[in-house]
Order: C-alpha cells, then structure tokens, then sequence
C-alpha cells in the first residue's frame, strides 16, 4: 500500500485489492437481524418451566448405584435427598415399606403446573421446612374406633320422662345410683350386684340423687322437698333436711356443703357438718331450677333454670356474679371443663338447642353450634378435650364432640324416648345414659388415661339384667 499509484488501470487495482482487504464475514447477532426479526414475528414469547424436567431427572436416579457401603454420611445424604424431593418437588416416599419414590402423573410429564397448594400449618411458618416433611417416615396414628352400640343394657321399671329431674349418678367408688318411682337402687359396676338402698312410700318419690366426692354417702331428693343423707355402705339414713316449698331436682357437692335446687326457684347451700337445715339461700332465679354443678377448683358454681337463664356464683355470694341469657329454653345440662380453668359448657332446651360455652373469668361467650334437638345432659371427658352430649326432641341420640372445632367424633343411637340422663365412670372411660324408655345403657366411648385404648368394664360385665 505504500507504494505510488500510477496510472488508472493502477488506481482501480489498489481499490479492489482495499475493498478485499477490509471485507471479512462477521458473526456478530446484528448482521442477521433481518433473518432473526422475520423469524420473532411468527413466534409467540417462551415461557420456560424447569420443573418437569427436574422431575423426571430426579425420578431416574437411583439411591443405591455407584454407592458404597453405607456409613453415617451416606446415611445424612439419603435423607437430605429425601427431603429435597419431598420439599422441592412434592414427592413423597412410600408407606408401604418399599424403597423409593411415588413421581407424580408421567403420563404428563411436559406440562404446566400450578403452584402447589401450601399447607395452613406451614403457611405463617418461618422454616423452610414443611411440616409434614418434619417426620417423613413416621406412621399415620389410626383413629379411635367406638364401638356405637352400647356393651351392656340394664331394664329400668318407673324410670320417669322429666326432664327436671336429675335420676342416675356415678359414684367414685364405682357404684351406680338410679331412682326408680319411691325407690332409689344401687348398682356395683364391679360385681353387678344390685342393691335397695331406700323407698319413700306410696306418697312421696324420687326427684334427685347425687353422690359425695369420697363416694360413701347419696343424697336423695324428694318430690314433697326434702333432702335426705344416706350411707350407702350399711343402707342406713343419717339425716333429713327441709328447706324447699317444692320438689328437689337437682343437687350438687363442693366437700361437706350440699346445693340444692328447687321448684321454688330457690337454691339452698347446706353443711351436712351442722344441724341447721341449710345456711344460705340463693335467690336468682324466676322458675324451677333443673341444673347445679360446682367447679373443679370448688369456687364458682353455675345454675341453670326454667327461666332460660345460667346463674354463676360464688362461694359466699348470695347474688348471682355472672348472668348469661343468651339461651332461648330451659338450661338443664350444665358441664365444667376439667382441663381448662373457668371454661363453662351449657345446653338449651327444645326452642333453643344450642351447646355454649362460656369463660367465667372474662365473662365472655366464646362459641355455640346449633345441635338440632333438645340438649338434656353434657359432661366433659377427664382424659381428653372432648365432651358427651345426649338428647331429647327429637333425635334421642348421644353425640361425642371433640373440644374447640366441635366435630362430631361419634353419634350413638339406641334409645327410643329423651335420653335424660347422664353420667360418666370414675376412671372416666364409660358414660351411662337413662331414658324414658325405662333403660339404662353403658357406653365406652373414652379411652383410659394411661393407656388409651378404652375401658375395660365392657368385658367384664353381664349383657341384660334388670336393675330391680
């Protein structure tokens, strides 16, 4: 290039060896733009999804190829890869005892996904962890099975269909008390032995009995009124106490003090201890009072009445500290919660039907469920958060609910007329249940304490017998 140029046949040379010289293809991606913007015009945007692919690729390898024995470190890397598939790709290992991985759908393998559905337990959860990857390998606990028709059935003669009456108690000497027209029976859960512990005469009858916490002596209430103290263990009379204008319907225990309630509308408190017939008297309520149950710690009792109201009092208090009107019928089955302090369970009557739950020391109504019949008796589990409930109009069933989602765990039918009575064993494992149709029916619906698997008086207790 540095040499002269001469001559126009020269120049035109130079020029063309310049032109070759300068001129080299280029690979750069804008010398093709017209091809590459021709081809875009007739593509729609790619959308690229990785995770099938992951899928399959994950489903191909295999745990044991190419590896050694196995040791503490390859053990580590199997669950991690475990745990890999289970968190990024939702593959879960099998149960049934087998090696190796359930890949979901292969048949369509290449397809867009929506995003997994998270769990409500790992939605506001700060690990990375799910929480049913937490224990991949741990065995679904099965459910308790209960048994829906009840193991023993005793005939009942007289048993009346009030629903003011409160006419069958478990003791905790396990002995079952039942009042039968003027007569009040005794039944041993342990040997069956049945036992007459009193009659009334043709003039007077049985409205209530309940038991002491120690179990040795029965209270019993009288249509006419009275309030008599008997021992059980040598069927002997103690003493007789007045104080009510009308029939004892209900009666409850808190150490030596006694409360009753009665037609009267009137609630007596009474110290078995001393020989005034009662100490105090409550007044709150309008009609007949059908339902008294003292707390777990022994410092509120809750009353229940004709008046559609639930009355809470203290120990001294001869006003009632708590009112709750919510109820729409009378408040007959009346329940404390054994595990949970001041939790207050209540049932309503046939124009109501409603289970509430109140807590007494907020003074507060948490929840209620509409059960659809009337709600005659409630009584909590003592080994677990659930509760038993039994029914009049015009189901007559025994439903168990598990405690606070109020699910049906089981509904026991059986029963022709209101089931009206209610009580649960010492070892809190077995309900019975009374009705109108004149029978008492034992149920095992709980499991034991200790070992969870239900009572065992089922099996050692004959079928039918008659309870007088």
């Amino acid at each position: 290039r540095n040499s002269q140029v001469t001559g126009p046949s020269a120049f035109v040379s130079a020029l063309m060896d310049e032109a070759a010289y300068d001129y080299a293809p280029s690979t750069e991606p804008w010398q093709d733009r017209e091809m590459s913007e021709s081809r875009d015009e007739q593509m729609d945007r790619f959308i690229p999804n990785r995770e099938p692919e992951l899928e399959s690729r994950f489903a191909l390898l295999s745990e044991t190829s190419g590896q050694p024995a196995a040791t503490e470190q390859n053990e580590n890397h199997s669950a991690y890869t475990q745990l890999l598939r289970s968190e990024l790709l939702g593959i879960r290992e099998e149960k049934n005892g087998e090696k190796g991985f359930k890949t979901p759908d292969s048949k369509s393998l290449f397809r867009y996904k929506s995003s997994p559905q998270t769990n409500q337990e790992d939605a506001f959860s700060l690990s990375p962890v799910s929480f049913q990857s937490c224990a991949p390998n741990e065995p679904r606990k099965a459910p308790r099975k209960i048994n829906k028709a009840p193991f023993k059935v005793l005939d009942a003669p007289q048993l009346q269909d009030d629903f003011y009456l409160n006419l069958v108690d478990w003791s905790p000497g396990n002995v079952v008390s039942v009042g039968l027209g003027n007569c009040v029976y005794l039944w041993s859960a342990a040997t069956s032995r049945v036992t007459k512990l009193c009659d009334l005469g043709p003039e007077d009858s049985v409205t209530a009995v309940s038991w002491t916490q120690r179990g040795a002596h029965l209270a019993v209430g009288t249509n006419k009124g009275e309030v008599q103290i008997w021992d059980s263990s040598q069927c002997r009379k103690l003493r007789t106490m007045t104080g009510h204008l009308g029939r004892v319907g209900t009666m409850a225990w808190n150490g030596y003090v006694l409360s009753t309630g009665s037609r009267d509308h009137h609630i007596l408190h009474r110290d078995v201890r001393q020989p005034a017939p009662f100490m105090s008297k409550l007044h709150g309520h309008r009609q007949e009072v059908c339902g008294l149950k003292w707390s777990f710690d022994e410092q509120q009792l809750a009353s229940g009445g004709n008046d559609n109201k639930l009355c809470i009092w203290s120990l001294k208090s001869t006003e009632p500290v708590l009112k709750f009107t919510q109820h729409q019928a009378a408040v007959k089955a009346i329940a404390w919660s054994p595990h949970q302090h001041g939790l207050l369970a209540s049932g309503g009557g046939t124009a109501d039907r409603h289970i509430r739950f109140w807590n007494t020391v907020n003074n507060m109504h948490l929840s209620s469920i509409d059960t659809g019949s009337q709600v005659c008796n409630l009584v909590w589990s003592k080994n677990l958060n659930e509760i038993v409930s039994t029914h009049g109009y015009s189901l007559n069933q025994i439903i168990l609910w598990k405690y606070p989602s109020m699910t049906k765990v089981a509904t026991l039918t059986g029963h022709t007329y209101r089931v009206l009575y209610l009580a649960i064993s010492p070892d809190g494992q077995t309900v019975v249940t009374g009705a109108g149709d004149e029978t008492l029916r034992f149920w095992n619906v709980f499991p034991s304490a200790k070992s969870r698997s239900g009572s065992g008086l089922s099996s050692s207790l004959p079928l039918g017998r008659t309870i007088r």
